[in-house]
């Protein structure tokens, strides 16, 4: 596989973000690029934000009036993107999470945020792949199945506990 960049951007004040949370989402973006095979140099912007952004932007853009957790908006289709004109990198788009839906489905899943982000950040990589869900119960069967052999390769299962590495780089907090 490629070199991936993942720009992660907090524009939200409202929960916490727990330590190691950003190594989590790229490795996540890693992941789930390493198991549908992508393996040209990639790029992913990743912005977390409050419930109020969110809504706002899924009103713009779904014409949905209410917040969401995850917005996915891919900037390629049928597996073909742009590249970066300075990195050659290509450029597969932007995912918006919303801190505040995650931290309360994983109150109401009773798993970890960390847990619920990792599986927000998989999902929204897979639409960023080219999968929807809404397409049919077969397609969202299907993703479902993609998202856990993902998550269980990143020990994020439902059945595992996320566990924080001792060493995790300073830089990527």
């Amino acid at each position: 596989m490629g070199k991936v960049k993942v720009l992660i951007t907090n524009k939200q004040t409202e929960v916490k973000i727990p330590v190691g949370i950003r190594l989590l989402i790229r490795k996540c973006c890693h992941a789930a690029l390493a198991y549908e095979g992508f393996k040209d140099d990639a790029e992913v912007s990743v912005m977390l934000v409050n419930n109020e952004e969110i809504h706002r932007l899924n009103l713009e853009y779904r014409k949905m009036d209410r917040p969401t957790d995850v917005l996915s908006f891919p900037l390629g289709s049928d597996g073909k993107y742009e590249q970066n004109p300075d990195t050659k990198a290509y450029m597969l788009g932007d995912i918006v999470i919303s801190l505040e839906t995650a931290l309360r489905q994983s109150q109401i899943y009773g798993h970890s945020l960390e847990r619920e982000v990792g599986f927000l950040t998989v999902h929204s990589m897979l639409h960023l792949l080219g999968y929807d869900h809404e397409e049919s119960s077969l397609k969202e069967l299907q993703m479902r199945e993609k998202e856990e052999a993902i998550l269980t390769q990143l020990g994020i299962s439902r059945d595992q506990t996320f566990v924080i590495s001792e060493h995790s780089h300073p830089e990527d907090e």
